[in-house]
């Protein structure tokens, strides 16, 4: 091929295209050799020093991890263990106190309080915005948190007793007690009701009638008693008497479904879901909580807002 190189004296390997386009036989620069060799040197040293081959068969075969640990003996795992660690020993004097204290003497804490309502965003965040929205606005179809109404009590103790113990609400399906100008008559007047009119004298007959007092209460507010210290007692229907609405989108439609097929009626198909788990009893794995981020969440929600 030599002897055929139109240009013998240039330093090409003898490949040409196109009569003078060829590939010269030039070396790298040296300092491309000079990264090339330290790249190799550093790529050395890692697989000594760090985890590195991931899979070594005849340690698989012997029952032992199949990765090279390096002699230093760095693993990503205990590094995050000892981060958490660091972090416990922080939050540990924090920690001690709430669990000493009650919800109330937290409260009257300003650090204290900023302290807990800055960590238990975080459980809020984990366990309660997927149904009531990451501020407590309640996503399509769950409870607002963060005004003034509640269903089960808005204070600290009616809240920690939602957490702890879960809800399950209920009311009976009327498509088979009430006829269908009556379903028609009480859809209408808890439309009234929330737009804050008297309602029809025809609605406050059927509801008395048919014992929806006995759980929204006699004024349809959802209470059925105050007693003379100002608890009240409430066995968790909706207050029909304002424009806050527990399914979506609210109105005449949504009202008459609630009324035809209650809440949570085994059978009904079309049933509404107004259900909340125990966080105090579910397994550890499924997201159980203990007392103490029971404790602070309750704080956490009763401040969004509407905690009385």
């Amino acid at each position: 091929m030599a002897e055929n190189n139109p240009f013998p004296g240039e330093n090409n390997t003898g490949h040409f295209w196109d009569d003078n386009l060829r590939e010269l036989n030039n070396p790298p620069p040296k300092w491309w050799m000079i990264a090339l060799w330290a790249s190799l040197a550093w790529f050395i040293g890692y697989t000594i020093l760090y985890p590195s081959w991931p899979v070594l068969p005849w340690k698989v075969i012997e029952g032992e991890d199949g990765y090279t640990k390096g002699i230093l003996g760095w693993t990503s795992i205990e590094e995050y263990q000892r981060g958490l660690e660091q972090v416990a020993e922080v939050r540990a004097p924090f920690d001690d106190k709430i669990s000493a204290m009650t919800p109330e003497q937290i409260l009257a804490d300003p650090g204290l309080t900023q302290y807990t309502l800055a960590s238990s965003k975080v459980l809020f965040g984990d366990y309660c915005s997927a149904c009531h929205g990451s501020g407590g606005q309640g996503n399509p179809g769950y409870p607002v948190l963060a005004d003034d109404d509640w269903l089960y009590g808005g204070t600290l103790a009616k809240i920690n007793e939602s957490i702890t113990n879960g809800r399950k609400g209920a009311m009976t399906a009327h498509a088979s007690i009430l006829s269908e100008q009556e379903v028609d008559t009480m859809a209408n007047f808890v439309v009234d009701l929330s737009q804050g009119e008297k309602g029809s004298d025809e609605g406050w007959a059927i509801y008395n009638a048919k014992g929806c007092s006995a759980c929204h209460g006699p004024a349809a507010n959802g209470v059925l008693a105050e007693l003379p210290d100002g608890t009240i007692v409430t066995v968790g229907a909706a207050n029909l008497t304002d424009a806050i609405w527990r399914f979506e989108p609210g109105g005449y439609d949504s009202a008459k479904h609630t009324i035809l097929y209650g809440v949570n009626q085994p059978g009904i198909e079309q049933t509404r879901n107004a259900v909340m788990p125990a966080f105090a009893q579910l397994g550890q794995l499924d997201g159980k909580l203990t007392p103490d981020q029971i404790k602070m969440l309750a704080i956490y929600v009763h401040e969004l807002g509407g905690g009385t």
